[in-house]
Formats: C-alpha cells, structure tokens, sequence
C-alpha cells in the first residue's frame, strides 16, 4: 500500500487518525499548505483532487505561479569533512559533486 496520492503533477502524503477515524494528507514538496481528509480512500481522493484544483484556480486568479513540487534542486547541509570526502570521492570518479551525489542518491532509492 502507497502512502502517497498523486493528482496533477502534486503528490499528497496519507495519513489516518484513528482517534478521529479519518484520512488525511497534505501535498508534499512545495512551500504552501494544502491539505485534505476523509473518511474513506474514495473521499480523500476527492478532497485532495479539490483541494489541488483550488489550489491552482487561486493562483491563476491572483496571478501567482504556483509552486511546482520536486524541481530537480534543493540544498543539503552537511558536515564539512563529510563535503570534502564526497568532493574527492566524486573527482576520483570523474564526476562533478552533483552527479556523485544524485548517482548516491539513486543507488539508495532503489535499494528495497
């Protein structure tokens, strides 16, 4: 079972209350506050499909982008040594710091 929704190019996370007997999610990856619930799988998805669409009609209307989730970019802070290590590791291999990182990142992803 996936405990993600996805609508639109926006991915929802899926949580349930059982104190409240209830579903519920907020879009993941982007910086606004959207989130949804509902009693079944069937209203949860509905209420997040709605809540995505008034999302965007609210941007449209006030003439703002809407924020685009999963750009390709983020930014990590790690230990400094840690840094160094990686950057020689990835100049060892031929790799700009980037590619060693997504390629580290890609390995572990697929790991089951």
């Amino acid at each position: 079972m996936s405990n993600y929704i996805h609508y639109r190019d926006y991915t929802g996370s899926i949580e349930f209350s059982e104190e409240d007997a209830v579903f519920h999610g907020k879009v993941i990856g982007i910086k606004n506050m959207i989130s949804f619930e509902g009693d079944s799988a069937k209203a949860l998805t509905e209420d997040f499909h709605n809540a995505v669409d008034e999302y965007l009609e609210l941007c449209e209307k006030s003439g703002k982008q809407p924020e685009k989730p999963f750009k390709g970019s983020f930014n990590v802070r790690i230990q400094p040594e840690l840094h160094r290590q990686a950057a020689l590791a990835a100049s060892a291999r031929g790799l700009s710091l980037n590619a060693f990182v997504e390629y580290a990142i890609r390995h572990n992803v697929n790991q089951p």
